[in-house]
């Protein structure tokens, strides 16, 4: 096999694919409906990248795999079936991309894009050449995937569409399991079983390296193989490697010290620069993973002091008239929760504006009284129209969950110039705005800096 099509190799999780194939020697091409600037960086780097689909563009592939995005009635997936073109998931294709690696999977409803790029930086500068598939550029690698020289793959074990089942770790770092994607999992228990079943499928000998302090997380050490081994993080003696004597340093960030609960051991300290107490926990979880693998602590500790965090993830992207602009890829209620804890530790005394763009109608129904219960570090609360992304839209009253939200006032702003246009007339010096959004209302971040720059010149 020599020629890999993608179809959806705009997208976060297929152009890391395209990116480690082509690194690995392979003829590459895909297509996607509009060109992103994932897509355009692959063009750059020689991928062959169509924009829109159609029939022609899967000529000369040996193989098709396609995102999860991309339906079965698809026009290349039809064409390469006709053409007797073997057609996969990604959760397919993985297993046989990592099969020579010592797969190290970063799984759980939130944190495995700062984990993944935690773990897979700290790899590296210890020297191990890992390869990566992550969810979000890392801002100390300045790239989301890696085909690597050493034996480990760093991977964000995805849980939608099931494909963390494509994979075979050898290590499983779980950061939490809290009920997420309703339109994939239609029960809590749907949702829980398919972790169950991920954590099944560690290699033997593997380990899961799970958070102590998260109920959903802990609850998976029962479910292991008996050939498999665990050991927990946390910030209780409930876990075997523990942070202690944390306190906020010169950068914003958490500084602890890492014990071994078991031997009473200090094993490290850590200063971190990205800021959350979720971000400590994080960190734990990735020196917890090197010391399964038996990697030196100090030097992981050291390696994730320089740690500056990913694109999307706490981004500060801009100051401008005093005001402080970050973007935020928060779009379940425990991360946004944790995200504006962390800008409230980082920015003390500050007024907080947080901008939320609801992701997909059947999350938004279905956490709505979490969501509404999120915002208690937040000044003011500005809510866009909900992005749909793979849904058809439906009647959803927006006034019911503004009615929910308390402590802080809301206002519901349904299109992206409009939140625009009321920031740049209403944010003041001094002010932190932190837009949470897995959808396009990133752009806001871009559009408010400018045009509060227009008005001060």
């Amino acid at each position: 096999m020599t020629h890999v099509h993608l179809i959806g190799i705009g997208g976060t999780g297929i152009s890391s694919i395209a990116r480690v194939l082509l690194e690995k020697g392979y003829t590459v091409s895909g297509s996607d409906r509009t060109l992103s600037p994932l897509a355009h960086d692959l063009m750059q780097a020689g991928v062959t990248v169509f924009e829109g689909h159609a029939a022609e563009n899967i000529v000369g592939a040996d193989l098709v795999v396609r995102s999860s995005a991309i339906a079965d009635d698809n026009i290349e997936v039809n064409a390469a079936r006709d053409a007797g073109i073997p057609v996969q998931k990604r959760a397919e294709f993985l297993n046989t991309l990592l099969s020579k690696y010592q797969t190290l999977a970063v799984a759980g409803s939130h944190g495995k894009t700062t984990t993944s790029t935690m773990l897979a930086w700290s790899l590296d500068q210890l020297g191990k050449q890992p390869g990566f598939i992550l969810g979000g550029v890392s801002s100390n690698l300045g790239i989301n995937a890696r085909a690597g020289g050493g034996t480990y793959f760093v991977i964000e074990a995805d849980e939608y569409d099931y494909m963390f089942l494509g994979l075979h770790p050898t290590v499983i770092l779980l950061t939490n399991v809290e009920y997420d994607h309703p339109d994939c999992f239609p029960t809590v228990e749907d949702y829980h079983s398919a972790f169950k079943s991920f954590v099944k499928q560690l290699k033997p000998g593997g380990t899961l390296v799970t958070n102590a302090d998260q109920k959903g997380a802990a609850s998976l050490r029962s479910e292991l193989p008996s050939h498999t081994s665990c050991i927990s993080y946390g910030l209780t003696f409930a876990a075997d490697m523990m942070a202690r004597d944390l306190h906020i340093n010169e950068n914003g960030g958490f500084s602890f010290d890492v014990f071994d609960n078991t031997r009473q051991i200090l094993l490290a300290q850590v200063e971190l620069r990205i800021p959350g107490e979720h971000n400590v926990r994080n960190a734990l979880g990735v020196l917890a993973a090197h010391n399964v693998l038996g990697n030196s602590l100090p030097e992981a500790a050291n390696a994730l002091s320089s740690f500056t965090g990913s694109g999307r993830r706490f981004e500060v992207v801009g100051e401008v008239n005093g005001i402080t602009i970050i973007d935020d890829y928060a779009h379940h209620p425990t991360k946004i929760r944790a995200t504006l804890a962390a800008a409230r530790t980082r920015y003390p005394g500050r007024r907080i504006i947080a901008v939320w763009q609801p992701h997909t109608y059947s999350r938004t129904l279905a956490l709505e009284d979490d969501f509404a219960a999120s915002f208690a570090d937040a000044d003011e609360v500005i809510i866009t129209g909900i992005y749909a992304s793979r849904e058809k839209e439906r009647p959803y009253s927006m006034q019911q969950l503004l009615n929910k939200i308390s402590g802080s006032p809301a206002r519901h702003i349904a299109d992206l110039p409009g939140v625009t246009s009321y920031l740049a007339q209403n944010l003041q010096p001094g002010d932190v705005m932190i837009v949470l959004s897995a959808g396009d209302a990133d752009r806001v971040c871009r559009d408010v800096q400018l045009l509060i720059k227009e008005r001060k010149g």
